[in-house]
């Protein structure tokens, strides 16, 4: 009665904000779908370990250097941890949930029942580092700097928010410009900022200035772009919340900065680094045999992610790919399993869709709702898309790849294409010839052995090198022929499948569409998650999406890493359980020896 009352008469945002605020219930936490996994008294995470020890030190490595200590801004470059254990969120994630939030600063959420606002009730012990509380004022604030000053992904989603009120002495109501579902989720994990930290100072600018922040850790001392060394706050408000239990144990939290990996590697093995998260196969299985190697301990943790996409990119754009059947037969002519085999040591799996690896990855026959979405698209879709589940081709491994090769060969013949004096040609006399866009820290040998398989279907393709500010311009832009990338696709997608695959991206520049998709179906199914009013509608039509998107062959994809590869230096060690996303290091400890 309330929502119909509601809708018939124009009323004021903040009479809509108090009115939504009213017809809201309160929770200690929130899912994207469904009720949360954690009852309101759960002890602690189910990846921690409630009586972790706590004390001491650990040192972590990272590639690159660093000149500001503001993470949330364009400009500059800060270090990662500040996020993770110096600036916090009004909720908090459980990482064995695909997007379940838990409170934080505020102790509980509040959202409308039609999904047009979220009030969020702050925690009475919140504070920032110097002891002032945590305010809905310092909400409301942290909302407009990050959407006017901060970068760009924060406008995106606060844009979709038309008034931000304090509607309580520690409530603060956000009203959307529409429904939305997944927003009071995104705004849970905005980083909250201490208003008066601010006054007088640019927060677009670079700073070297030790943030006031409300996490578990302060910064003790830099060394601007070499590192940084973060201290846990004896006088930390939230140390004994649910949440934090078994999270936060070491002391001191140290990040050394390298100029590349080989100098990484060399301070892990020298003791200077404590932790490694190993992304080099071959490294793993014969690396670890230097002096001193027995005092490392070494594990692979499985994770439950989705794979992703990573692979070589077609850019559809290019007319040599805009036929289907062309980007399959190029796909046949790349030899995964010796590639693999030669180059990774056969450690990694092959991937087979955008959402593979999890419940979101379609298979088989198309039924039900994931049927019933795609049918009205059915003349859109490649031939037998509702049907059968695609997989990408095998080869037995030799090098030599004959088999794809023909089919490779044949498809071309079939679409026109033909091998005149050893060079591919269509009817125009047009030869077949492109050029693969590399930067320094893509993988030029699998890039080197595709041109190779690809003379032999008197393809010509090209290499070009060039530097990382230049590769940015060309990337946004979309002038390029076909490049490494990777999406890293979540438990959760959202709103971002439009940024990643929509079709506004084949004109519109600065997106992650760089394929060029121009679907309708690819449209309709984004819509269709971003609609969807309940988990079994969402995950059709995650699965839909996925279809499409396998079946118009955009990436010839490679591989993903089914485990996490850890190593690290006596005496640390870590829960029992791993959770669903994974490693997570903030749930490790130092061990008395």
């Amino acid at each position: 009665m309330l929502s119909r009352f509601l809708n018939a008469i124009i009323i004021s945002p903040f009479f809509l904000s108090c009115a939504l605020h009213v017809a809201a219930e309160p929770s200690h936490g929130v899912a994207l779908f469904g009720e949360p996994d954690l009852s309101k008294s759960f002890e602690s995470l189910p990846y921690a370990s409630h009586g972790a020890p706590q004390g001491g030190r650990i040192v972590y490595g990272e590639r690159g250097r660093f000149d500001s200590l503001n993470p949330f801004t364009v400009k500059g470059r800060a270090p990662s941890t500040l996020r993770t254990h110096v600036f916090e969120s009004l909720m908090a994630r459980n990482w064995d949930e695909p997007f379940t939030l838990y409170g934080l600063l505020a102790e509980s959420i509040d959202i409308a029942a039609d999904n047009r606002s979220v009030t969020f009730e702050l925690h009475p012990d919140a504070a920032f580092s110097d002891g002032t509380p945590v305010t809905p004022d310092d909400v409301i604030f942290s909302m407009e700097i990050l959407r006017d000053e901060g970068r760009p992904n924060f406008g995106t989603y606060y844009s979709q928010v038309e008034t931000a009120q304090k509607t309580g002495e520690r409530a603060v109501t956000f009203v959307f410009k529409k429904q939305e579902r997944e927003l009071p989720l995104i705004l849970g994990l905005m980083p909250i900022h201490a208003r008066h930290d601010w006054e007088g100072r640019i927060f677009a600018d670079t700073t070297l200035v030790a943030p006031i922040a409300s996490g578990p850790y302060r910064v003790e001392s830099i060394d601007p772009g070499a590192s940084i060394t973060l201290r846990r706050r004896t006088d930390y408000w939230g140390k004994d919340l649910p949440i934090n239990r078994g999270v936060h144990n070491f002391d001191e939290v140290t990040v050394l900065y390298f100029r590349d990996d080989t100098a990484l590697w060399e301070a892990f093995k020298a003791g200077i680094v404590d932790l490694r998260h190993e992304t080099d196969p071959a490294r793993w299985l014969d690396g670890y045999d230097f002096p001193k190697a027995e005092a490392i301990k070494r594990t692979e943790l499985p994770h439950g992610r989705a794979t992703g996409m990573k692979g070589l990119v077609f850019n559809t754009r290019n007319p040599l790919f805009t036929d289907r059947r062309v980007r399959d037969a190029l796909i046949h002519a790349l030899d995964f399993e010796w590639i693999n085999t030669a180059l990774n040591r056969g450690a990694y799996a092959r991937i087979h869709s955008y959402f593979g690896n999890s419940q979101l990855g379609h298979t088989g026959t198309a039924e039900g709702m994931e049927r019933d979405l795609l049918l009205p698209f059915a003349k859109f879709l490649p031939p037998d898309t509702l049907n059968t589940a695609w997989k990408p081709p095998k080869s037995d491994g030799d090098g030599r790849n004959r088999t794809n090769l023909r089919t490779a060969a044949r498809m071309l013949r079939e679409v026109g294409w033909r091998i005149i004096d050893g060079v591919l040609t269509n009817e125009d006399g047009e030869r077949f010839a492109f050029e693969i866009l590399l930067t320094p820290s893509d993988d030029e040998k699998v890039a080197a052995t595709f041109a190779t398989a690809l003379r032999r279907l008197g393809i010509a393709a090209s290499i070009r090198l060039i530097d990382d500010s230049q590769y940015q311009t060309r990337l946004q832009t979309y002038d390029f022929d076909m490049i490494f990338r990777q999406w890293w696709l979540s438990l959760s997608p959202g709103a971002e499948q439009s940024f990643y695959f929509g079709s506004a991206g084949v004109i519109k520049e600065g997106t992650q569409n760089y394929m060029g998709a121009d679907n309708p179906a690819i449209d309709a199914m984004i819509a269709a998650i971003l609609s969807a009013d309940n988990e079994e509608s969402y995950i059709a039509a995650i699965r839909a999406l996925d279809r499409v998107l396998t079946a118009e062959r955009y990436v010839i994809p490679l591989w993903y890493k089914p485990v996490e590869r850890i190593a690290w230096w006596k005496p640390f060690d870590k829960p029992d359980r791993t959770p669903l996303y994974g490693y997570r290091p903030e749930v490790w400890w130092r061990t008395v020896e």
